[in-house]
């Protein structure tokens, strides 16, 4: 075997171990953190960059929204701490909606690597926390000054000493400043781990620096990208999606154009921000919108800076896919994770027969709390006081060839609470958690099913929902090629009114809260549809 096939050999394994690293950092996270939505939904991200700050490997376990917005938000901690300036042992964080993950909710941890005195790289990893102050997880405030407190870039450990300044003040400003505190621990411990693996790693392969290696991948990377765009047909396609917006509907328009080995979305003409927290920064709209992207045209390709970098995106400031500060941002994957699916729109278009249906969308967010403060005293006076999160998850939208998966949050990715963990962190429990029959859309591929939930207080006493995720109650994920779209949400009490809007809703004592997620939209003629696959659906109790 010739030299350079040895070195090609060679450089393989240690971009292989180099994402075998980013995991660890990830399980390592999963496993230690203290908030449900991080240890059981998988909501977080952990990544390895050069010592440009630029992402060369990511973890597999994560969502694309932390992930690909983390792909930049390295390089701006360098603003004010620029490199050279940096200790073994230090650590820096942010949740600075607007240069992080796009809501006040997500710490990216930052932690800089050195090999004998010299710095090699950059971990980083975010999850969400349960609580950062202000009006909670709720879309009702109208500005992200009322959202909860913003963390700027600021050392949270220098050269190995925890700033309890800091963590003093962020846990002062929280309802849960235990949970809090366990998150911020563990994004530390996370980082600490993946730079204790890549400094073995590098001993092992005789490393002193990961540039070569970097440049390698990034450069692999582009290329696999680019040559996936060469592919693509030539032209401008154009889509629009109606969504359910909070104070009045919204409108995403989407122009897609494949010319010149370029690949550019455009979001000119989407409605102007949202007054309520259902904007998504710009980094949330390009993390996902690239995403629908990628996920088409290079899904095989690595996802780091280097196949990410081939796509531009267009937007306006001050809509609601690019809000100015201090627009409101809470719920930001209310449009955020609808991006993909209007990208999906213009590549159908591109690539008939090839995109699968719409799915569900943003994924509902059970923000569930005791009525302390949003009742009368005498209403709770004997009730234990709780705020604690569950999901909800709807349909994927059926694929080409394939039904669409139920209960599947795409294109988030992250899975459900179970609900004997909610449960047992408070007095509610869940009477009916099941699949919704019918709720997908019909079509030779079936759109994946929603689910029903209802959930009660064991306790005499009313409860509250905030309801600021909620979506698709009035316009449902669009179906393709001749697919039908999706059954739409629905959230009300148990006697029956509904509950209109994203705002926060009192559950009265002996009433109960159910919600029905919507269904994935389906794909292909639905008389072409299999009679042996509509049995087996009927026998099932699936339609």
């Amino acid at each position: 075997m010739s030299k350079a096939a040895l070195e090609a050999i060679r450089t393989q394994v240690m971009w292989n171990r180099l994402i075998a690293v980013v995991e660890e950092q990830a399980q390592s996270l999963l496993r230690t953190a203290f908030g449900t939505i991080t240890r059981e939904a998988g909501d977080l991200s952990a990544g390895v960059y050069d010592v440009e700050g630029r992402m060369i490997a990511q973890a597999m376990t994560g969502t694309p929204g932390h992930v690909n917005t983390m792909a930049t938000a390295v390089s701006h901690f360098f603003a004010k701490y620029p490199p050279r300036t940096m200790k073994p042992g230090d650590v820096y964080i942010t949740n600075d909606p607007w240069l992080g993950t796009g809501h006040l909710f997500d710490y990216v941890m930052v932690t800089p690597v050195f090999l004998k005195g010299r710095l090699v790289a950059f971990f980083a990893s975010t999850c969400h926390v349960i609580d950062v102050g202000g009006v909670g997880m709720t879309a009702k405030g109208n500005s992200s000054f009322e959202e909860g407190t913003l963390v700027p870039h600021l050392p949270i450990r220098k050269q190995g000493r925890i700033n309890d300044e800091l963590l003093d003040v962020i846990l002062a400003n929280s309802r849960s400043p235990i949970e809090v505190k366990g998150d911020i621990l563990s994004l530390i411990s996370a980082n600490d781990t993946g730079a204790r693996r890549l400094i073995a790693m590098m001993e092992e392969f005789g490393l002193t620096s990961l540039d070569k290696l970097a440049r390698h991948i990034l450069t692999q990377s582009e290329k696999g990208a680019r040559e996936a765009i060469k592919a693509l047909p030539e032209g401008e396609w154009h889509y629009e999606m109606p969504l359910d917006g909070y104070e009045r509907p919204l409108t995403l328009k989407c122009k897609l154009t494949i010319r010149g080995g370029k690949v550019v979305i455009d979001f000119t003409g989407s409605s102007p921000a949202s007054l309520y927290g259902i904007n998504s920064p710009r980094t949330y709209t390009l993390a996902y919108s690239v995403f629908g992207l990628k996920a088409v045209i290079a899904p095989h390709v690595p996802n780091n800076i280097g196949s990410l970098s081939v796509f531009d995106m267009i937007t306006e400031p001050g809509t609601v896919i690019d809000p100015i500060r201090p627009s409101p941002v809470t719920a930001r994957h209310v449009v955020g994770q609808m991006l993909a699916d209007c990208v999906f729109g213009c590549l159908a278009q591109a690539l008939p027969g090839r995109v699968q249906a719409e799915s569900a969308g943003p994924i509902w967010i059970l923000s569930l709390y005791s009525a302390h403060g949003r009742v009368s005293v005498e209403e709770t006076k004997d009730a234990t006081p709780f705020s604690v999160i569950s999901i909800g998850l709807g349909g994927m939208g059926a694929r080409p060839g394939k039904d669409g998966l139920s209960t599947m949050a795409f294109p988030s990715g992250v899975g459900a609470i179970p609900v004997e963990i909610t449960e047992g962190q408070c007095p509610l429990w869940f009477r009916e958690k099941q699949y919704l029959p019918g709720s997908g859309g019909d079509g030779e591929f079936r759109g994946g099913l929603g689910q029903r939930i209802v959930v009660e207080n064991r306790e005499a006493a009313p409860f509250a929902i905030s309801a600021a995720t909620f979506d698709r109650i009035h316009n449902p994920a669009a179906g393709r090629e001749g697919g039908k779209p999706g059954q739409l949400g629905a959230a009300r009490l148990g006697s029956g009114k509904a509950l209109p809007d994203k705002g926060l809703h009192i559950v009265p004592t002996g009433d109960a809260l159910v919600v029905e997620l919507p269904g994935g939209g389906g794909f292909g003629d639905p008389a072409r549809r299999d009679p042996a696959r509509v049995a087996d659906d009927r026998r099932a109790g699936l339609v």
